[in-house]
């Protein structure tokens, strides 16, 4: 028997971490049983923290974990899904092409950054969505200091006001100081389409991420969206021309295109319909989850965002029950009815909600304390020993807050 997880995200990481841990339970040997993860590298990026600066350290590594339980690291692109034959095709980094057939498979394939056909913004926008992408911002935000000082040099647009805008948005007059000096007086503004900053926050949390603009000089222009972006700034939608010699594009995310190979229903972000097992009930054998998935946390109607918080529960679910199924014992329904946000606002603080309402908890100084928590200890893969690996993946227990 073989289970194929694509994807080292935080979704595919605990799909494997998940299901060898039900393999363990159920005595069964990794030869009996195989648990494959294919991605290009045996790495975890650490995503929601891309809006930092030093995006080259927030990386994890993987592999003594995948030996730790057994899982058998894969390394290359998936390439194409053929569902009928229930085989992978992998592209290694030597551009060799492998055919790897599968009994399970998890589509653990994350998201990309949606960008639109907006004139200039595949030549001068940047954004903080993938590494990659990270780095190349941190490269230009360095080198803006090479430049001589201008308003243009100075500013910095961000397109999107949701919770990677805001971050983004909220750490970068600090960075610019760092990169450009202690007297520098960056200027920082956030444009969204969207009436208010984070239109779906609650009542009470929306003005926390306003007050927090003030702090730290972060202006906003809402109610409008980016027309053009060139090499000496921005056009709004408005006819507003903004001078900025740096533009990050943080407006929204889509499942990855290796989704679409999926002969299944989709959602209007490109994510599989799937199941409360987290099944893609119209194809056998095939599990989605994480960013490739539209799944209910609950009864009620809320369902999954595209969130670490999700990604991670999500996957222990996928990986449990894909292997269930291999395994012939009961599956679990994914559940995940606690939600909570945890907003980094930059050096004004961070904000802290709970609930699909988004009831404030912890604002400021407490709030940040409990969001470098998260982001230096909860996200991270557990240790790589074998015991304790395992029994970080009880599917009922991950992200349980």
């Amino acid at each position: 028997m073989r289970l194929v997880i694509i994807g080292a995200g935080f979704a595919g990481m605990y799909a494997a971490l998940s299901a060898a841990r039900l393999r363990d339970i159920q005595g069964v040997s990794p030869e009996e049983f195989e648990i494959a993860l294919v991605a290009p590298q045996p790495t975890l990026v650490v995503r929601p923290r891309l809006y930092e600066p030093k995006p080259e350290t927030l990386t994890a590594p993987l592999l003594d974990i995948f030996n730790a339980i057994d899982v058998v690291y894969v390394q290359g692109s998936a390439e194409a899904i053929d569902t009928a034959a229930r085989t992978v095709q992998i592209v290694t980094a030597r551009d060799a092409r492998k055919t790897l057939p599968y009994d399970r498979l998890v589509v653990a394939t994350g998201s990309r950054l949606f960008r639109p056909n907006v004139p200039g913004l595949a030549e001068h926008g940047f954004s903080v969505a993938s590494l990659e992408d990270a780095i190349a911002l941190d490269q230009h935000l360095h080198g803006l200091a090479r430049q001589p000082a201008s308003v243009a040099r100075d500013t910095v647009v961000v397109a999107g006001g949701g919770f990677t805008g805001i971050e983004a948005a909220t750490e970068m007059p600090a960075r610019l100081r760092d990169i450009l000096g202690k007297d520098a007086k960056p200027r920082v503004v956030i444009v969204d389409r969207a009436a208010a900053i984070a239109h779906d926050m609650s009542a009470d949390a929306r003005p926390v991420i306003e007050d927090a603009m003030r702090k730290l000089g972060v202006e906003g222009r809402f109610g409008t969206g980016v027309a053009e972006i060139s090499k000496s700034g921005v056009t709004l939608s408005n006819g507003e021309h903004i001078e900025a010699a740096t533009v990050v594009w943080s407006a929204g995310l889509r499942a990855a295109p290796l989704t679409q190979q999926i002969p299944a229903e989709r959602d209007n972000l490109g994510r599989l319909l799937v199941d409360r097992d987290l099944r893609v009930p119209s194809v056998a054998g095939v599990f989605a989850t994480g960013d490739a998935a539209r799944a209910a946390c609950d009864d009620v109607g809320n369902y999954a965002l595209m969130s670490c918080q999700h990604a991670t529960r999500m996957g222990a679910f996928a990986g449990n029950n894909a292997a269930a199924e291999l395994l012939g014992v009961p599956t679990r329904p994914y559940h995940q009815k606690v939600y909570v946000t945890c907003l980094d606002l930059g050096e004004a603080g961070a904000l802290f909600t709970r609930g699909w309402e988004r009831k404030v908890e912890l604002v400021g100084d407490v709030a940040k304390k409990t969001k470098r928590e998260i982001n230096t200890v909860w996200i991270y893969p557990p240790r790589a020993e074998r015991a304790a690996a395992l029994a970080a993946a009880d599917p009922e227990r991950v992200i349980d807050l």
